[in-house]
């Protein structure tokens, strides 16, 4: 997965907040203290924390591997170790410091680029880690060839598309022989949708599996020599360009001939409109559920299923159906409902039913590690959470029949086997223990047999087009004797379930589609179930995609088209079964076109010799183990300056100044530390300004420092009264003919240290404890300019003016944080955020401030109803002297709409005084519409725009006691605070992700009726 680090504007704005907290926001909890050590290798420096040397020294040979494999394509050599930061599942995995931002369960690995630090978890099979090291390690050259390019700069990144920077990252690590891609290609071409390459950025098109297709299409037709000339013209004068340049075309034409060669090779097998050849009818789909409905689990009586699906489109989750008509019955659980859970490991993982249909277990990561959920179904929502001890990554669990055990592929240190868990004792026992890895279990009806996906055979045999396959392995339980069931040799045989004869079924590639299968244990013959012309397949080819009733004759699978997941449902009969060839693999509809022997195919010709290569690189690859170090470094410099003469502008007069700025980040190689310090200077030199602020993120405590100078410049110019020439004076008497003219130029100076600490709870939750300590003082210059009568500058005077005393601020605060909130274009749609605060103001303020902040959005497609409330609060000391503490108000056009500075000033200047306060309550109501963007969420499938629709009532109330709001007072000064009104109407657009307008019209029905008006505002800040 590429991820570029290059915004100082963003590094700015995270580091400057150090202090003052982020006021919402998810979080990335360090659960656990992970020990990495170094292992060096000829090109990499690896960084881990395996207690496996077996699997260690794999990794060290896979990776030397991959970078030869690589650099034959790409021509480029490392001159420095690169950093490779493993750790040993995905929930580790997603607390890593190196990437900022949350890690999705979908993210198999990422490569940043300011180090150059390749950052992955290991799978839970070998082919899914090998992959996913390969994929990276391209992105590592990417970065080393444009950063470090003779020609090229880190911005030049920004000229490569997506879809061209993953596909080449997928090419190389796959190859043109991919059943998965080419499933998704048919489907194109079944549904006459196959994208120009200008199309190709639409998030409709997914950049991995079509890029992959591209840079097939360009290796075979010009040849693997070709690949990195492209991609380096594309980085250094975009596509258009790149195309003409390298490969003497026009990227029209490139597009067209790239299309047709698709259309040409799996118009073989598919046609326009063709109907495919289903089998049962459809149960769940975009009809009644969402366009991802995946991972369906049968009760065992046939009477539900309960599956993932994006129904609510924000989140995947998990939903009760019935299971012969498909009406969904309700949700089963949620991550937006559950702030416990941090995520559903839902790519390649379904639950599994206890024996007596009531109820149902499924594993998430929560806390750093896999827990297993077992959650009544029926009975109201019991939910049991339980940790499998010493095994803190797993996945599939399969419950058994006797309802006493459940079985999980586990993954520890690496190795991935079959575990049991006693759920009577919470006894956990190992079933297998091998280097292959077992994934997908099931039982048999009589508990005596558990079925599983294996790459044993593979591993033994060698690999098929550079992969790893998997045939089927049945374990005895009671033995623990393992049988390898050796059919479609080099094929991927997935998903092995047990039918109610007691033979198997299983999903296979074996001719480059996917379709089930069943094998007869006793003749050990092959039937072939359905001949579909995209396939049955989950999110990954590992993903579980069938399932079967054990009580009932009923059949559930993951049918993909037209780029959707939609279950069907069938019975034993509606198949007909046709004997296969167990030995028959043919492989050629599962690859990329076009097919050239005139062009020279490294990629292709590299992973069919893989294992020859591996055995030679094996022998000469050293391994040394170094001292870990931090490498506090430079990661990032940024910035610009110049120097000028003002002499265009004569009201300034004629002046030289200096204007510019500097950002650098550091950090050190995990990112457990990070210092960020920042200059500029706009003006003169007591214009400059700085902040130094520190981020230790290495605990589950994480704490921070700030340090900054910020001066605040003002000023006001004021020309000559005369319209004629006059004498004036200087300020030593002496006379000059002309003007005189003048400037009072103000700055405030913000010197300012301040601490945080923060204690993540988990993914949505958090407690931050905080000081600062700040001291402003003034500095006012007073400037007169002498002008001729021709209005030419002739002199200029400056002297400093008293400015009267600094002051002090200091403050400490505690605050309790949750967010849930899923974002649509603009604003939240779906879920919550609170925040409740605590701070105490000594020095110049000093009063305490007590805050209150709740939210909730209920998503109810295609709108959401979002309320927000928030109380805000000053108590004690000269909370309510607005001599010396500025009051708030309430009718700030972020809290309540409709009563801007113009409206109030020149036509109900009243409500000034009645919205001020040291106290506010503000209440505000929104139903909100995505107007334009994403197909699956806007009135309008625009998806260059994001705009939102939002009818809105707002009010707000601001006082400083609570007899402001009785209806008379003891003074004749005295005003009634009351609640200000107002409803209306407003448009969000997202600007390219940089800003978010809000043009708003607003009735403020709090104003006098003789000047209630609708009233047109404006916003530049995102929806709450």
């Amino acid at each position: 997965m590429k991820r570029c680090l290059f915004l100082p504007l963003l590094l700015a704005l995270l580091f400057s907040q150090t202090a003052s907290a982020q006021y919402f926001g998810r979080n990335k909890p360090r659960y656990q203290k992970l020990d990495f050590k170094v292992v060096q290798t000829e090109n990499f420096e690896i960084y881990q924390y395996l207690n496996n040397p077996e699997v260690l020294n794999q990794l060290a040979v896979d990776v030397e591997l991959w970078y030869a494999m690589h650099q034959a394509v790409l021509r480029d050599t490392f001159t420095e170790k690169n950093p490779l930061i493993l750790y040993n599942d995905h929930a580790g995995f997603q607390q890593t410091n190196v990437i900022q931002g949350d890690i999705s369960v979908g993210t198999g690995g990422v490569t940043e680029g300011l180090r150059n630090r390749v950052v992955m978890p290991l799978a839970m099979t070998n082919q899914q880690t090998n992959h996913v090291l390969g994929h990276e390690l391209v992105h590592a050259f990417q970065y080393h060839m444009v950063i470090g390019g003779d020609s090229t700069s880190l911005r030049n990144l920004a000229n490569l598309p997506l879809w061209m920077v993953e596909g080449l990252a997928e090419y190389l690590s796959i190859g043109r022989i991919d059943p998965h891609t080419s499933l998704w290609m048919r489907d194109a071409v079944l549904n006459d949708d196959i994208p120009t390459l200008r199309r190709l950025d639409n998030f409709k098109y997914f950049p991995y599996r079509w890029g992959q297709a591209f840079w097939a299409y360009i290796a075979g037709t010009y040849g693997d020599e070709v690949i990195p000339v492209l991609f380096m013209n594309t980085a250094k004068y975009g596509l258009d360009p790149a195309i003409k340049i390298t490969l003497y075309t026009t990227p029209d034409s490139l597009s067209a001939d790239w299309r047709n060669s698709l259309k040409n090779h799996y118009g073989r097998w598919v046609t326009k409109g063709q109907k495919d050849r289903l089998v049962g009818k459809k149960l769940l789909s975009d009809d009644n559920a969402g366009t991802l409905n995946i991972c369906p689990v049968l009760s065992p009586n046939g009477k539900y299923v309960i599956f993932l699906s994006e129904k609510n489109l924000f989140t995947t989750d998990l939903f009760l159906a019935d299971a012969r008509t498909g009406r969904i019955m309700r949700k089963v659980a949620s991550t937006a409902n559950d702030g416990h859970i941090d995520q559903f490991n839902f790519i390649e993982s379904a639950g599994s039913w206890s024996p007596n249909d009531q109820r149902f277990a499924y594993d998430v990561y929560e806390k750093g590690q896999s827990v297993l959920v077992i959650q009544n179904i029926f009975k109201g929502r019991k939910v049991e959470k339980i940790k499998l001890e010493g095994v803190p990554a797993f996945s599939n669990p399969a419950w058994s029949p006797d309802g006493k055990t459940i079985v999980v592929s586990g993954l520890v240190n690496g190795q991935t086997d079959l575990y049991a868990l006693d759920l009577k004792t919470r006894k956990v026992r190992q079933l297998t223990n091998d280097r292959a890895s077992e994934i997908l279990p099931s039982w048999s009806a009589d508990g005596s047999r558990i079925v599983f996906s294996t790459d044993a055979i593979s591993l033994q045999r060698g690999r098929s087009n550079g992969a790893y396959t998997m045939n089927m392995g049945i374990l005895d339980v009671v033995s623990g004797d393992v049988e390898q069931i050796d059919v479609f040799p080099g094929a991927d045989n997935m998903n092995p379930q047990f039918d109610k004869n007691g033979d198997l079924l299983f999903l296979s590639n074996r001719d480059g589609f996917r379709n089930l299968y069943r094998y007869e244990l006793a003749t050990k013959k092959v039937y072939q179930l359905t001949e579909l012309l995209t396939g049955i397949t989950g999110i990954t080819p590992y993903a579980p995609a069938f399932t079967v009733a054990e009580d009932r004759d009923r059949i559930l699978y993951t049918y993909f088209n037209h780029g959707e997941y939609i279950i069907y449902q069938a019975k034993s009969a509606d198949f007909t079964p046709k004997e296969v060839d167990p030995l028959a693999v043919d492989m050629v509809a599962a690859a990329l076109p076009p097919f050239n022997p005139r062009q020279r195919d490294i990629v292709n010709t590299g992973l069919r010799t893989i294992d020859n290569a591996q055995k030679e690189v094996q022998a000469t690859t050293i391994t040394q183990t170094v001292k870990y170090k931090p490498k506090f470094n430079l990661e990032y410099v940024g910035g610009g300056g110049g120097i000028g003469v003002n002499t265009g502008n004569t009201s300034f007069g004629t002046t030289t100044g200096l204007a510019g700025g500097v950002d650098m980040l550091f950090g050190d190689i995990l990112g457990n530390n990070q210092l960020y310090v920042g200059g500029a200077l706009n003006g003169e030199i007591q214009d400059i300004a700085g902040q130094l602020s520190y981020i230790n993120n290495k605990n589950r405590i994480g704490w921070g420092l700030n340090l900054s100078h910020i001066p605040f410049r003002s000023g006001a110019y004021y020309q000559d009264a005369s319209f004629v020439p006059h004498t004036v004076y200087t300020s030593e008497g002496e006379p000059f003919f002309g003007y005189k003219d003048s400037l009072i130029l103000q700055r405030l100076f913000q010197e300012r240290i301040g601490g945080l600490i923060f204690y993540p709870l988990s993914v949505t939750k958090r407690v931050e404890l905080g000081a600062a300590f700040e001291i402003y003082h003034q500095r006012v210059d007073y400037y007169l300019y002498y002008i001729d009568p021709f209005g030419v500058l002739r002199g200029q005077e400056r002297k400093r003016l008293p400015s009267g005393p600094g002051i002090n601020l200091a403050n400490i605060n505690a605050a309790y944080v949750g967010d849930n909130a899923y974002f649509g274009g603009t604003a939240p749609l779906q879920g919550w955020r609170y925040r409740i605060g605590l701070e105490q103001f000594f020095g110049a303020y000093r009063f305490t401030g007590l805050l209150l902040d709740g939210r909730r959005y209920f998503y109810a497609k295609p709108v959401t109803f979002a309320l927000r409330g928030i109380g805000y609060g000053r108590f004690g000391g000269n909370a309510n002297n607005t001599d010396e503490v500025y009051p708030m108000f309430a009718g700030n056009p972020f809290f309540v709409r409709g009563y801007t500075n113009n409206f109030l000033y020149n036509e109900a200047p009243e409500l000034v005084e009645q919205m001020a306060g040291s106290k506010i309550v503000i209440a505000n109501a929104e139903i909100r519409l995505p107007f334009t963007g994403p197909r699956q969420l806007a009135l309008l499938p625009i998806n260059f725009l994001l705009t939102d629709l939002n009818l809105f009532f707002d009010a707000g109330l601001g006082f400083f006691e609570l007899d402001d709001l009785k209806s008379t007072g003891d003074s004749p000064f005295f005003v009634q605070h009351k609640p200000l009104l107002s409803t209306g109407a407003s448009l969000r657009v997202n600007l390219f992700g940089a800003l978010i307008l809000e043009p708003y019209i607003a009735y403020p029905i709090s104003a006098p009726k003789e000047v209630r008006r609708w009233v047109w505002g404006f916003n530049i800040l995102p929806g709450w």
